[in-house]
């Protein structure tokens, strides 16, 4: 199952789009050794992303399949140490550029609160600096780039009063190891997200949001009431949980004399393209 598992990671997630990543897993699905060290740890940490990105983390090679297999089994015990206590967790800030345009059609000012927000990069739309094509907004760093069809374009950011996350495990953007961990699992390639990762991280790091390590259904209503009653409460649930959107609109829904609303970036998507 784990030779499929990579096999199929190659092919279908890294082709066309990282052919480091293609080679490297299709290597893997191959070689019985690396194989082997898989399956002992448990199915759900035997996932590519999370090999790779530990291998990225304690400074492993990547690029060459034979260099990362000596690297591998030269450092497993500890390769296999980072990988029982990590999961993977991406913070891509370029998703508000997506988000930006609901944003500010809402009634202003806005509470945001994030389930999923790992570091809490995506809680700032009204911080960075945004391009759709010759139509700019803001004057922050760093600068999302969108294409953006069938759409009112805002003039200007969102304001925004509040702004908190809700995760498993939050990491820390004053922390440079929290901040490491993100930057060795985005692929090699894309220096580009890499670049727009720091920026925003730098940005974060001077006014650090409120983030809070709990599960949604559990602790969402506890952390929603913490935002101000005069403002917007939007909740913006995780990219890749959208089954869980009802869950996260009942943890937020207004009180009575707060208005309130979920977006749904998956939905949101096919209106707007990065």
């Amino acid at each position: 199952m784990t030779a499929e598992m990579y096999a199929e990671f190659a092919v279908r997630e890294a082709r066309g789009v990282s052919p480091v990543y293609e080679r490297l897993a299709s290597a893997v699905s191959r070689n019985e050794g690396l194989l082997e060290l898989l399956a002992g740890l448990p199915a759900a940490k035997r996932q590519p992303n999370l090999l790779f990105g530990v291998v990225r983390l304690l400074g492993g090679p990547v690029e060459d399949a034979v260099a990362f297999h000596d690297f591998v089994v030269a450092n497993w015990p500890e390769i296999e140490a980072e990988i029982r206590v990590r999961i993977t967790q991406t913070n891509e800030a370029g998703r508000c550029a997506v988000l930006l345009p609901l944003l500010a059609a809402l009634p202003q000012p806005l509470a945001l609160l994030e389930v999923g927000a790992s570091a809490g990069l995506c809680l700032y739309p009204d911080r960075y600096g945004y391009r759709y094509g010759d139509h700019a907004v803001g004057t922050g760093e760093p600068v999302l780039t969108c294409a953006a069809t069938g759409l009112d374009l805002p003039v200007e950011p969102p304001r925004v009063v509040w702004r908190a996350g809700l995760d498993l495990n939050p990491l820390d953007v004053t922390e440079p190891a929290d901040i490491g961990w993100l930057d060795a699992l985005i692929w090699p390639e894309h220096d580009h997200r890499r670049a727009r990762l720091r920026a925003a991280a730098a940005l974060a790091a001077t006014d650090p949001p409120l983030l809070v390590r709990g599960d949604l259904v559990d602790d969402l209503p506890a952390l929603a009431a913490q935002a101000p009653a005069d403002a917007t409460l939007v909740g913006v649930p995780h990219l890749g949980a959208p089954s869980r959107t009802g869950a996260v609109a009942g943890g937020v829904r207004g009180d009575g004399h707060r208005p309130a609303g979920t977006l749904d970036r998956e939905r949101e998507r096919g209106r707007t393209a990065l």
